[in-house]
């Protein structure tokens, strides 16, 4: 598989692009801005995008979802619980002190252990409510993108409408730590880590 990570928009996220070797479709997880840069990317394995994958709706995540299907056409794919936020990203940013653009309603709503195909690649959703109430982890073969669900030694945020912590710890636990210790969990926000690790070291999880 071709893995490309970028940080984009105003909070830096972590933008992952994935792709199939063979059939060169890809799919862009949390496109949060630069979109110029997403598809210089895209550009330079020749990879043809066919679906943008939001973990959930906040606007650092999906500010790029407008442009990159104008560009692309891919379908926009969200949890359904998430999907209303879509049409309120400005406000959203603007009380952060940033600017986003709303995003196009969403063309494919996920739920827990739907399968997302591009190419001969899978996705495997993994619904993990509590930073917001459709977030989504998404996992492929030893490798999750679990956006803003769990970081390296934290968690995401509760505090946001829609949040929950006592939900999101409960998703981490039962849904997140019962995979195999040495998947590789990239979030929408810190450096790579693994399940073990987290389960051992994360002070949220003890």
């Amino acid at each position: 598989m071709i893995i490309k990570n970028l940080n984009v928009g105003p909070l830096m996220t972590n933008c992952y692009i994935l792709g199939c070797e063979d059939t060169k479709e890809a799919v862009v997880i949390d496109p949060g801005g630069d979109v110029n840069n997403i598809l210089t990317a895209l550009s330079e394995d020749n990879l043809k995008l066919v679906q943008i994958i939001n973990t959930h709706g906040h606007f650092d995540h999906v500010g790029g979802n407008k442009r990159l299907k104008e560009v692309t056409g891919a379908n926009i794919v969200i949890h359904p619980e998430d999907a209303p936020m879509l049409e309120h990203l400005s406000s959203a940013a603007a009380t952060f002190g940033v600017s986003s653009e709303d995003s196009p309603p969403p063309d494919t709503l996920v739920n827990d252990g739907d399968t997302i195909k591009f190419g001969n690649e899978e996705l495997k959703v993994i619904h993990t409510p509590g930073h917001s109430p459709g977030g989504i982890c998404l996992l492929t073969g030893d490798m999750l993108y679990a956006g803003d669900t769990l970081f390296q030694m934290s968690i995401g945020r509760t505090d946001l409408p829609g949040g929950s912590y006592d939900e999101l710890i409960n998703s981490i636990k039962t849904k997140l730590l019962v995979l195999d210790e040495g998947i590789k969990v990239f979030s929408g926000h810190t450096p790579p880590t693994s399940i073990g690790f987290e389960k051992k070291s994360n002070p949220f999880l003890r």
